[in-house]
């Protein structure tokens, strides 16, 4: 089995195709909210990471088939007065899960942290999504938070409606 992990290239026409179709199904599975992408996003989500400068991708293949994919951004950490990397996405298709390609695509996320002088690496994950909290505990990811007594981070959202 040849298990492949690379930073992808928004120009490159087969990440073109591969970004997309890994989180069309990371998008469809109940902890990825359980409905597919639309079609513009589908068409547009490549080009839209591209145009952000701080925006990357890592993709995981196996025997050169599309498997894994993390969508990241470089924030700052005004507390550290350093840059940051957020994972927003990250997701293994189901057929290749247990091979350790989370493990492989965070390596790669770490690397690329490292090499841009980050403090930290941050992500969300679900409360009852068991499986990937085993995985980022792994790894070396625990709750965030300041002092015991003010209690951990909770990520909080608001929707906005499109204009």
């Amino acid at each position: 089995m040849n298990i492949e992990v690379v930073r992808a290239d928004y120009e490159n026409s087969r990440h073109q195709l591969d970004i997309p179709f890994l989180l069309n199904v990371y998008a469809c599975d109940p902890m990825g909210g359980g409905e597919p992408l639309k079609d513009d996003v589908m068409c547009n989500l490549v080009p839209a990471l591209s145009a952000i400068p701080h925006a990357f991708s890592i993709l995981a293949y196996v025997n050169d088939k599309p498997a894994g994919l993390v969508n990241c951004f470089e924030g700052f950490s005004t507390f550290a007065c350093k840059p940051l990397i957020n994972i927003h996405d990250i997701c293994v298709l189901g057929e290749y899960r247990g091979m350790g390609l989370s493990q492989r695509l965070l390596e790669k996320v770490e690397a690329v942290a490292k090499e841009k002088g980050c403090c930290k690496i941050t992500l969300e994950v679900l409360s009852n999504n068991t499986v990937a909290k085993s995985a980022y505990e792994k790894f070396g990811f625990s709750g965030y938070e300041l002092d015991p007594k003010a209690g951990s981070a909770v990520f909080w959202q608001k929707n906005l409606e499109a204009v």
